[in-house]
């Protein structure tokens, strides 16, 4: 069986793919990053769809001081509003090239011959390192940096797979996600909040906002796979939804 390390973040897109990694037989290693972001509970989110979907191995990574050196570079780390809708103040440096290289050290370590990310063909628009040309340059990147290894049979060839590699869209992960995970699919975390705080049923519980550029992605995504979206917000009628 061949061995897959999925970064999962805890929101959607991640999840999904984790999910489908796990159906085609990999053995899935889950990875998850705290790199000072605003919301933390898309990492606890990870956390439980880790055990849900029993990976082999679950690692949380804390590269909290990464906070410090993006300053005010983006809008995900430091202060500020969050716009609803796409602004390069959303996008924190390098991101996803940290990820895989961390992922990537991890699979050549337990011999994995794949690490796969979230990325669909949504966000190459807006976000570089989404893209499918990234993808294979961070391929081919990390490949070079254990050359020697994998020539002497000591390590395996890496490939970076992602959704817009298939030239799959958000809508078209919703769909294949929600096949495989029915309603935990609206247990994910999407919010770039920490969540909001709202009353229901006389217990007060964290919801996500509903308005930020990434809820509306998410919104945007059920609408168009054609799936009724369960997912509580902040800015909708929770009564409402609670009662659909």
């Amino acid at each position: 069986m061949d061995k897959a390390i999925c970064i999962l973040s805890g929101g959607l897109d991640s999840t999904c793919i984790a999910a489908y990694l796990k159906e085609k037989g990999y053995e899935l290693y889950a990875i998850t990053f705290y790199y000072g972001q605003k919301s933390r509970m898309e990492v606890e989110r990870a956390r439980s769809i880790a055990e849900y979907i029993r990976v082999r191995e679950h690692r949380i990574v804390d590269i909290g001081f990464m906070k410090s050196l993006y300053k005010d570079s983006n809008i995900l780390t430091g202060d500020g509003s969050i716009p609803d809708r796409f602004d390069y103040s959303i996008v924190v440096p390098a991101r996803n090239a940290i990820f895989l290289t961390i992922a990537g050290a991890w699979a050549f370590s337990i011999n994995a011959a794949l690490v796969a990310y979230g990325a669909h063909t949504d966000d190459e628009k807006n976000y570089p390192d989404c893209r499918t040309v990234f993808a294979k340059s961070m391929e081919h990147v990390l490949n070079l940096a254990e050359m020697d290894g994998i020539e002497q049979g000591l390590r395996k060839r890496l490939r970076i797979w992602s959704p817009a590699v298939e030239g799959l869209s958000k809508a078209d992960l919703v769909r294949a996600g929600y096949r495989m995970l029915g309603n935990l699919l609206f247990e994910t975390w999407s919010c770039y909040t920490d969540g909001i705080e709202v009353e229901v049923d006389g217990k007060t519980i964290k919801v996500q906002c509903g308005s930020c550029e990434s809820c509306m992605n998410r919104i945007r995504a059920f609408k168009e796979a054609g799936i009724e979206d369960k997912t509580l917000y902040a800015v909708l009628d929770l009564n409402k939804m609670l009662k659909a």
